[in-house]
This record gives structure tokens, C-alpha cells and sequence, in this order.
């Protein structure tokens, strides 16, 4: 008896306590004797047992709380893989393991750790769902061994699969399916791949071998292991990146609030467009320029704070993409550009540039449209000042047009102190608009002068616009202001320039001229165009009362007109080509390409509509006057 306990506190091997039987008998124990020592022996064999099993629990649970021990302390998820794979070699005692996970966008499974392998075919495996073992176990969520993987048929065998198995050397394998979730190895309804089967781990022998339920359970705890490991490691990443977009975010704020900050501060300090535009410039790294609704250019500060020397895009294009943006509520990009509108409400008040960023991320964007807001504010700003401006200055105006004479050298002195010369060269232009919009037409010039020198008031239901020379044709800028103004009202409006002139005096003679200029125009039929009152020469003299220019024109040239209109003749430009080669034919002939001969043929034929006195002095004095208006009837083009 005691030999056997001696034996049991040895683990000595099963076939030893057979020998103490049978030593006993052969030293003659009795048969009673000898019962004794079979039971003891029997029970000698179970205590073993149990101590045996007592030990491999001990083992494993080692094993398991060292694996818990790693996963407290994760700091490499390939570490911690790769020690749990060498301890399920270890505890199932195999000639291999090995560890694969799923790939979300391949749709398969491929080798993530080995441990024992020796094959480079096998360890670069991929295993699609349903195809060999492991892709059984990924696809049903249940653990599956087999004594002898080649032999088995309860899976589906691929070439690329067997042909790894075999160059591996493996026969006898176990596979358990890696968890996450609350479901149990339940398998899925209708076959179909479970969300929380992340992956597969294997132990497996180089001979046949069964596997018994506690190895399963074993390599299944140690698979669960392995899942809570790769999502902790995956939680952490997410934490991480989350970390990383909050500290982003929080930075994104910080930039957002300080760039606030720094734009209120230039508009409470009144600041210009031009420290808005480099203010902008340097916290977008890039180029910035900010233009009216025309696409004209307000300020520009290039890369760094420093002047822009780029050449910016056609005006056309920039009322375009200011539009996209007006449309969009938000920056565009466009041509290489990015664009913000700049509104008051539904107002295009302007665009803002940005040149140099090719991507702006959302904080950068909201920045820039944030731009467009206090540059909308400075604009607004700046025209309600103006437009306080324009009407002390309208004072002048009126006080200049209606008592030049009474104090010239005071207006000066007024003018001055509003900073508007009056002994520099100026242009008085004089313009008006349809009834209807009448209203419209003062606000619009505060807006056509804004940025500039001009200014503007009303008088006696025009608009005067007194603007500085700059050595252009006065006919030029009233046409400029025709397009721009027009636009602005939405209606057409009719512009006349007088001058240049300097001096009080004199600008009161120049906006006379421009207002007998403004009503020939409105007498040839003119309205929504512009032109000076030298454009007009004498007939601005003559038609400054209003007269019926379209009834004195068909009274002298009437049949003339009814003859070329019926007919496809040119009777009444054959007229006026005689008239101005002083009544020669050979000249006459020469202006109109034609033969002598065709000119009298039609001189007879103007004679015969005419009368025979439409030679004389008096009456083709009122013809050439006639044609000389038939001709300015029509806008230049």
C-alpha cells in the first residue's frame, strides 16, 4: 500500500502499478491479500486520475489568467496573438497552431499568426467562407475537429487548400471560431457569414489524432481570449483615432475662435477691405481677393500677407462663380479657385477669392465663408457711410448747380473739406430713368460711385454724378454709367456728359450742357443710351427743348422713306451722300461705288418725290438737317 501511494505522489506511469499486483503474488500473497491490493491498485489508478487532471486544469488556467495577464496589459496585438497561439500548441500539445482572421474587404479569411509551421504555402493561405475546415468553422460559428483532415468530407476541399494542408504535413486538426457578441456557437440560420465571427484559431497535428471535448473547450477559451484581445486592440484604435479627431476638432475651435476673434476686432476697430483680405490670406495660407458684383477688383494680398501680382480671372467668369455660390449658400470651387458670395440677404454685395488651396477641410471652409459675412458687414458698413457722405456732399451739388456764382471760392473750400476738388478737372453727368424707377436711380448711383471719388445727388429729377477726369471721352464714361446703372436699376437709363470742366462756374455751364445733351438724346428716341454733348454737336443745341424730332424727320423725308421701304432702294442714303460731297456727282459716285449715270437716275427720282426745289438753299438746308437727325435716331453701337 504504501508502494502505491510512493507511485501516486510520482505520477508514475499506469503500467507500474500493475507490477505491484503482480510482484505480491509472486511473493505468494494470499488470495484475500491480493483482492485488497487489485482494489487499492484500481483506486491507486483513479486518485491518479484526478491528480493528473488537477494538474492539467492547473496548467491551463495558468495559461488562461497569464493570457487575461497579457490582455490587462496590451500594448502589441501581434504579440498577444502570437502568445496565445503558442500556448494552445502548448496546452493541446501539438505539432502546430495557427490563428486567421477575417477580411472585411477581400470577403475571405487569410493567416494572421503561426506558430510550428514550417510551411511558406501554408502560412500565406486564404480560406473563403465554406471552403475547408477553418472556412466551416467561419461560416457556422461552431468548433470542428477531425482525426484526419484529408479523409474528411464534411467540408468542401479546394486544391489551393489541400495543396497547403499537405505541404504543412497536417492531418488530425481542431478549428474554434473567434466571437464577439453575446450568441453562443449557435451557428447561423440559412448559412449565411455571422458579423461577429472575426476570425478562426487551429491547433493541429502532423498525424491522425481525435480531439477530446476538454481540448475543445480549452482552444475555445483560449479563441475567446484571442477575440477579446483583437477587439480591445481594436477599441483602443478607436479610441485613439476618436482621441485624434477630438483633439482636431478641439484645435479646428481654438482656430475658428481666434480667427472670430480677429475679424470682429477688425470690424469693431473699422477695419478695410484690404486688412480683411490679409487677415483672411494668412489664416487660409493662400492668395485672397475680394471683387464687387461686377467681378471688379476691391483688394488682393497674395501668399504670406504680401501684394498679389497674380492676374486674376475675367470678370465674366467671377460674376459666375459668385453666382454658384450665391445658388449653393456655401464656397465654390471653380477653375482652380475657391469662390465665396458675399450677401446681404439676397443682395450680391460681392466675392470673396481664394487662390493656392486646392482642398480646404471643413473648419477652412467654414472659415472662409465666415469671411464673406464680415466682409458683407465692412461693405454694408462702408455704403451706409457713404451714402451719409454722398448726401452731405449732394448738399454741394445742389448748392453748386443752383448759386455757382454766389460764393465760388467757398464751394471749393466745401468741396475740399468733403474731399472733392473743384478746380481739377471733372465731368458732370446727368442721368434719368423711367418713371417707375425713378426711386431707384439715387441709391443706384451711391453704388456705381462706391470705392471711388465720384458723388452723386439729386436734382430737379435727375441724377447728377460728378466724377474726377481721367482723360477718357466724356461720351465713354456716359455710356459706362448707362451699362451699370442700368443694370443696377433694372430698367433703362439715359446718361448725358458735359465737360471737362474745373471751377464752380464752370462745372455749372458743363452740367447745362450735359442736360440739353440728355434731352436731344431723349428727342432722337435715345432712351437707355449715353453720349456728350459733343457727340451731339449743334443738334444737342437744337433738340434741348424736347421737339418732335420722328415728326419733323417724316414731314422733310417721308416720301423718301415710304419710296426706299416699299422699293429696296437707297434714295435717302444717295441724299446723303450728295449733300456731303458738296453736290459733286463725281465724288458722289466714288462714296457709293456706283456709275455716274445710277446717281443722276436717282436724283431724278428723289427730284420727282420731292419737287423740283429740293436743290434750293432753304429747303436743302432742312434736308440735311432732317437726315443728319434720321441718322443720330439710331444708338451707336
Amino acid at each position: 500500500m504504501r508502494r502505491l501511494l510512493e507511485m501516486v505522489a510520482a505520477d508514475a506511469p499506469a503500467e507500474d502499478f500493475g507490477a505491484v499486483a503482480a510482484q505480491a503474488r509472486i511473493n505468494g500473497a494470499g488470495a484475500s491479500d491480493l483482492s485488497e491490493l487489485e482494489q487499492a491498485t484500481g483506486i491507486a489508478l483513479r486518485v491518479r486520475r484526478v491528480l493528473r487532471q488537477h494538474r492539467r486544469r492547473e496548467t491551463e488556467l495558468a495559461a488562461l489568467f497569464d493570457t487575461a495577464s497579457d490582455l490587462a496589459a496590451l500594448r502589441d496585438l501581434d504579440a498577444v496573438l502570437q502568445s496565445i497561439v503558442r500556448r494552445a500548441r502548448m496546452l493541446l500539445g501539438t505539432d502546430t497552431a495557427y490563428l486567421t482572421l477575417r477580411d472585411e474587404e477581400a470577403g475571405d479569411t487569410y493567416m494572421r499568426v503561426t506558430d510550428g509551421s514550417v510551411s511558406p504555402l501554408f502560412q500565406n493561405l486564404r480560406l473563403s467562407y465554406g471552403d475547408g475546415l477553418g472556412g466551416l468553422v467561419a461560416l457556422t460559428a461552431r468548433p470542428y475537429a477531425t482525426p484526419d483532415y484529408r479523409t474528411d468530407e464534411r467540408f468542401r476541399h479546394t486544391g489551393s487548400i489541400d495543396e497547403g494542408v499537405l505541404d504543412e504535413g497536417l492531418v488530425g486538426i481542431l478549428g474554434v471560431p473567434l466571437l464577439l457578441g453575446s450568441r453562443g456557437a449557435g451557428g447561423h440560420a440559412g448559412g449565411a457569414v455571422g458579423s461577429d465571427v472575426i476570425g478562426v484559431l487551429f491547433a493541429a497535428d502532423r498525424t491522425p489524432r481525435p480531439f477530446s471535448p476538454d481540448e475543445v473547450a480549452l482552444l475555445c477559451s483560449l479563441a475567446a481570449h484571442a477575440a477579446i484581445a483583437i477587439d480591445t486592440a481594436k477599441a483602443i484604435t478607436d479610441l485613439a483615432e476618436a482621441g485624434a479627431v477630438i483633439r482636431e476638432h478641439a484645435a479646428a475651435m481654438q482656430r475658428a475662435e481666434e480667427a472670430h476673434d480677429r475679424l470682429t476686432d477688425l470690424v469693431l476697430r473699422g477695419g478695410d477691405l484690404s486688412e480683411v483680405a490679409a487677415a483672411v490670406a494668412g489664416l487660409l495660407d493662400g492668395a485672397l481677393t475680394i471683387h464687387d458684383p461686377e467681378g471688379r477688383r476691391l483688394a488682393a494680398v497674395g501668399r504670406g500677407g504680401g501684394d498679389f501680382d497674380g492676374l486674376p480671372p475675367q470678370p465674366t467668369a467671377l460674376v459666375r462663380h459668385a453666382a454658384d455660390s450665391h445658388a449653393a449658400a456655401r464656397a465654390v470651387f471653380r477653375d482652380g479657385r475657391w469662390t465665396c458670395a458675399v450677401l446681404a440677404g439676397q443682395e450680391l454685395l460681392g466675392s470673396l477669392v481664394l487662390y493656392g488651396r486646392e482642398r480646404l477641410d471643413d473648419s477652412d471652409r467654414r472659415l472662409f465663408e465666415r469671411a464673406g459675412v464680415v466682409t458683407a458687414l465692412l461693405l454694408l458698413l462702408s455704403r451706409s457711410v457713404a451714402e451719409t457722405e454722398n448726401r452731405v456732399r449732394g448738399e454741394l451739388i445742389t448748392d453748386l448747380l443752383t448759386a455757382a456764382g454766389r460764393d465760388p471760392a467757398g464751394l471749393v473750400v466745401r468741396g475740399r473739406r468733403l474731399g472733392v476738388d473743384l478746380d481739377r478737372p471733372c465731368l458732370l453727368l446727368v442721368a434719368e430713368t423711367v418713371t417707375a424707377c425713378h426711386d431707384k436711380l439715387p441709391g443706384a448711383a451711391v453704388q456705381y460711385l462706391f470705392g471711388g471719388d465720384g458723388i452723386s445727388a439729386e436734382q430737379s429729377g435727375t441724377v447728377v454724378l460728378l466724377l474726377p477726369y481721367d482723360g477718357a471721352p466724356p461720351g465713354e464714361a456716359a455710356r459706362a454709367a448707362v451699362a451699370q446703372l442700368g443694370h443696377l436699376v433694372g430698367a433703362p437709363v439715359t446718361v448725358a456728359a458735359g465737360g471737362p470742366a474745373a471751377g464752380p462756374r464752370a462745372l455749372a455751364d458743363a452740367h447745362a450742357e450735359a442736360l440739353r445733351c440728355l434731352r436731344a438724346l431723349q428727342s432722337l428716341g435715345r432712351v437707355g443710351d449715353g453720349a456728350s454733348a459733343d457727340e451731339l454737336g449743334f443738334l444737342g443745341v437744337l433738340l434741348g427743348n424736347e421737339r418732335d424730332v420722328d415728326s419733323y424727320v417724316t414731314a422733310t423725308l417721308g416720301p423718301l422713306l415710304d419710296y426706299d421701304a416699299r422699293r429696296g432702294t437707297e434714295l435717302v442714303r444717295t441724299l446723303g451722300a450728295y449733300f456731303a460731297c458738296g453736290g459733286t456727282l463725281t465724288r458722289t459716285k466714288d462714296e457709293l461705288h456706283l456709275h455716274v449715270n445710277t446717281v443722276v437716275q436717282r436724283l431724278d427720282r428723289v427730284q420727282a418725290l420731292l419737287g423740283p426745289d429740293w436743290n434750293a438753299p432753304d429747303r436743302a438746308l432742312e434736308l440735311q438737317l432732317a437726315l443728319r437727325l434720321h441718322l443720330l435716331s439710331t444708338p451707336h453701337g
